[in-house]
């Protein structure tokens, strides 16, 4: 018996679409490398980090079909986001604000 697998065209037409954002960000900062994290039933998100420092992220309805994106776009996936990776993040000023919040600057209640 041929084993038939079923395609669902709705998640390949996502992934294409995840993959050609990927690729253009890519191409955007010199190249790029990513990580798949899980976020339970809403999906994974793919986290970007260009060469040039700068960072972005896609949100994919699956796990799987983030996988097939990442893959199919060519960069280089990390399993973590670890030390090493992320050390080629470069924030600026808007990012340090808006991850420090009430502890550095942000709204205080008096």
């Amino acid at each position: 018996m041929a084993d038939t697998q079923q395609v669902d065209p709705k998640a390949e037409r996502k992934v294409a679409r995840l993959a050609q954002q990927i690729s253009s960000f890519s191409k955007a900062h010199g190249g790029a490398e990513g990580q798949v994290a899980y976020l339970g039933r809403r999906g994974a998100r793919i986290v970007l980090v260009g060469e040039d420092g700068n960072w972005g992220d896609l949100v994919a309805p699956s796990f799987e079909i983030a996988e097939k994106a990442v893959e199919k776009s060519g960069i280089t996936r990390h399993e973590s986001f670890d030390g090493e990776f992320a050390a080629k993040v470069k924030t600026g000023r808007y990012e340090w604000s808006r991850m420090a919040g009430i502890q550095v600057g942000g709204p205080k209640n008096d």
